[in-house]
């Protein structure tokens, strides 16, 4: 067993382990990273060819987390990892966004990437370290891959940047962002933060490619050192060097001018499909010779050569004459038109349109109980603010069904979620669902979400900080030449013919998320300043235009939204609040027609109330402040019987608070039973607290002092009081036994200590013809 093992420090001391040839032995490539606790399995397969007809990256990346790697059973029925989480979803596009571009254009196999996280203690993050594996494990491999590349979490804390931060340390960072970078290029970025400034972010791209330079040094040492520097052979294309020099030639030109009549999607489209079949009709009557297999081998030729005939005349329309294919300028932006409220029923609803890309957002306002479980492997909680992002297959005019929701729309939902989240209020009370329904699509909806969705929250009353907006950047850069175009506003054309996709949000003091995938090699920093700075002026403009049509969140809240409020309560009555299994909270819901929740944060009860009319809101804050309030000796309640005792009846004065009605405090007059003043379990009579008992807190309750007392009642006397006897007539017998001579003074003698004292009837003689009693016959019958 040929088991290699290679290290690496981060700067703050920790370290990385990669080995390989101790496990997974049978893929093309596998490595187990470690970092302390936190162990990561990547491995690689590939097919040997491809599979006929495919002309494109056939790549699956997949990041997978075992519940047993931090000591959990997963939940569910079947207590089984099922499938892909949101979370595991999105670690698996950042790998494969800097995966996919490294692979050869012409090769076409499939390729299956892996990546499993066996252990972790929840201190160091396994996403940020999933790149890394993966590209260890090609590098293992010989599958073809251009150089190794590596990713790092980039946060900022205290103004410092650190690499692949703990947990614990991400609680203080306002900067969190995911680089994706070979030794000299930025290939992939995505992430988040609390309004930078485009420099700061330049500072932690910086200190990324710092950190992954060692990491791709590491994986080329270790692919040399296995052999695999050199990779496998293949053949996926078959090519006609002919046919491409004859499309270059004939159908550069007509191209270039399609592009240069600014025309709509669809007519540009149909322009551009009208070119190449033109050809296609040309090329088959010229070549009647052929048979229809070849023929159709050749059509497969013709789509690959004139996509690339596309892609030249576009790029060089724009770099020699500055016009683009909707014929706007390089740093200008689509007309843009937004509209809110255009549903009358949902809490807030917006559409937001720029260009040919619309989106028509609604915005939810739910209570805590709508809040979303995030139960993962190392995340565990609830997520109060929600944005999904559809797109159906109609937005763009294809006719399909649509189906489930695909990895690109969680994709493009989440940083949409990460450009908003920020600007919602810590102590606002709602559970916010934001859903982006795309319309149109020509470029860049999941910026379009963003706008529309700043717009439905600010329509719905949610007090935002600041509207923020977003816009998608492009680029154009020929290898070998210093002419570039950064392109504000992209088209879908232009990304897919383009060399930059870069996303960024923010508000009008600096950026909340951004994403960027880099297509080009040797993307300089300037470059890139020059890009975020275009998008600065390209936000700035299009957040007028949302505050233009709704300047700022509306007071008030629409009818149908319910309402909440939010109280305090000490916490140990959260426990009366709730009662035994729930049964006072339960009851209060019932009786009042409200929702109630309950949390204990920082030592305190946070009591949410939500209904949907006032009046079933103050009827539940009023059961719940007098289940907190505590009894004053001298009040009078408004009580229930609960229960009815022979010594009188047990009254309920606040909820869950129980005190005693003796049988003597319900009238004036004596009662020999509860029964005979009419009270029965259920009944409300008034009480007055009387005493609380100092011991035992217990409640002396009354409810005759609230009733006038009769003329003549008679008092009786207190506890203790000694009652007046009446007067006798007569002499006072006396009740005293004779005792003899002691009433003339005389005393007996008292025997010695020890001497037998005889009773009186002992020194008595015995009556006359009185016999003693023989007990001799009754006891020999006596048996024993």
């Amino acid at each position: 067993m040929n088991v290699i093992t290679k290290t690496l420090q981060l700067a703050d001391g920790r370290t990385i382990t990669i080995e390989t040839g101790k496990v997974a032995k049978q893929t093309d490539g596998a490595v187990m990273l470690k970092m302390n606790n936190t162990v990561l399995l990547a491995t690689v397969c590939a097919a040997k060819d491809a599979v006929p007809g495919t002309d494109f990256m056939p790549l699956q990346v997949d990041y997978r987390e075992q519940y047993s790697a931090a000591g959990r059973f997963p939940g569910g029925f079947t207590k089984r990892e099922g499938k892909a989480s949101d979370n595991e979803i999105l670690t698996s596009r950042l790998v494969d966004r800097v995966l996919r571009p490294l692979f050869p254009s012409n090769y076409h196999a499939e390729v299956f990437v892996n990546v499993m996280l066996f252990s972790a203690d929840g201190v160091d993050q396994p996403d940020a370290l999933a790149g890394f594996a993966a590209s260890a494990a090609l590098a293992c491999s010989d599958i073809p891959f251009e150089c190794p590349i590596s990713e790092v979490r980039v946060a900022r804390i205290n103004g410092e940047y650190v690499i692949d931060p703990t947990f614990e340390q991400m609680k203080e960072a306002d900067m969190d962002i995911m680089v994706g970078a070979s030794a000299e290029n930025i290939m992939m970025v995505e992430g988040e933060m609390k309004e930078v400034s485009e420099q700061d972010m330049i500072g932690a791209l910086k200190a990324a490619m710092e950190a992954i330079k060692p990491m791709c040094e590491l994986q080329a040492e270790l692919s040399k050192e296995l052999g695999k520097d050199v990779k496998r052979e293949y053949d996926h294309e078959v090519n006609d060097e002919e046919l491409r020099e004859q499309m270059n030639k004939e159908l550069y030109q007509p191209a270039y001018d399609v592009t240069k009549q600014a025309l709509e999607k669809q007519q540009r489209a149909e322009a551009f499909e009208k070119i190449l079949t033109d050809f296609k009709e040309k090329y088959a009557a010229e070549h009647a010779d052929l048979t229809e297999d070849e023929m159709e081998e050749k059509y497969a030729m013709m789509d690959r050569y004139y996509h690339d005939v596309e892609r030249d005349a576009m790029r060089r329309c724009i770099l020699d004459e500055g016009i683009r294919l909707d014929g706007r300028k390089t740093d200008e932006i689509r007309p843009i038109w937004c509209e809110v409220s255009p549903l009358p029923m949902p809490h807030g609803s917006s559409i937001f349109t720029r260009g040919e890309t619309q989106s028509l957002s609604t915005c939810t306002l739910g209570t805590k109980l709508d809040e979303k479980l995030v139960d993962d492997v190392l995340e565990h909680g609830y997520q109060r603010f929600l944005l999904h992002y559809n797109f159906p297959p109609f937005c763009t005019g294809e006719a399909k069904a649509q189906r489930g929701v695909g990895r690109r729309e969680i994709g493009h939902g989440h940083l949409a979620w990460r450009g908003l989240k920020g600007q919602i209020p810590e102590d606002f009370p709602y559970t916010v669902r934001l859903v982006s329904q795309i319309l149109e699509s020509n470029g860049s909806s999941s910026m379009a979400t963003v706008c529309a969705g700043t717009l439905a929250l600010m329509d719905a009353g949610v007090p935002m900080k600041k509207p923020v907006s977003g816009i998608a950047m492009g680029l154009i850069k020929n290898p070998g030449e210093d002419k570039y175009a950064v392109l504000s506003d992209i088209l879908g054309d232009e990304d897919h013919l383009g060399d930059m996709d870069f996303k960024t949000t923010g508000t009008k003091d600096g950026l909340t998320a951004t994403q960027m995938d880099i297509k080009c090699d040797g993307l300089s920093f300037d470059i890139l300043e020059k890009a975020l700075m275009q998008a600065k002026a390209g936000r700035e403009h299009i957040l007028k235009c949302l505050t233009d049509t709704i300047a700022e969140p509306r007071a008030e809240m629409k009818p149908q939204v319910p309402r909440i409020v939010q109280l305090e309560i000490p916490k140990e009555f959260i426990g009366a609040v709730i009662g035994p299994g729930g049964k006072i909270i339960q009851q209060m819901q019932e009786d009042t027609g409200a929702t109630i929740t309950i949390d204990e944060v920082d030592g305190v009860g946070k009591v949410q109330v939500s209904a949907p009319n006032k009046d079933s809101i103050d009827a539940a804050i009023g059961k719940i402040k007098a289940i907190v309030a505590i009894p004053e000796v001298g009040e009078v309640y408004d009580g229930v019987v609960r229960s009815i005792m022979p010594y009188g009846c047990f009254v309920e004065i606040m909820p869950g608070k129980d005190g005693l009605l003796h049988i003597s405090e319900i009238d004036w007059k004596r009662l020999e039973t509860v029964e005979e003043a009419g009270i029965k379990e259920g009944d409300h009579i008034q009480v007055k607290l009387l005493e609380i008992d100092p011991k035992t807190g217990k409640y002396k309750l009354s409810h005759r002092v609230l009733i006038e007392k009769p003329a003549d009642y008679v008092e009786r006397p207190a506890r203790g009081e000694r009652r007046e006897r009446p007067e006798r007539n007569g002499e006072r017998r006396d009740r005293r036994p004779d005792r003899g001579d002691r009433r003339n003074g005389e005393r007996r003698e008292r025997p010695e200590r020890g001497e037998h004292r005889p009773r009186p009837e002992q020194q008595e003689a015995p009556k006359e013809n009185q016999e003693p009693k023989d007990f001799s016959d009754s006891l020999d019958n006596m048996d024993f």
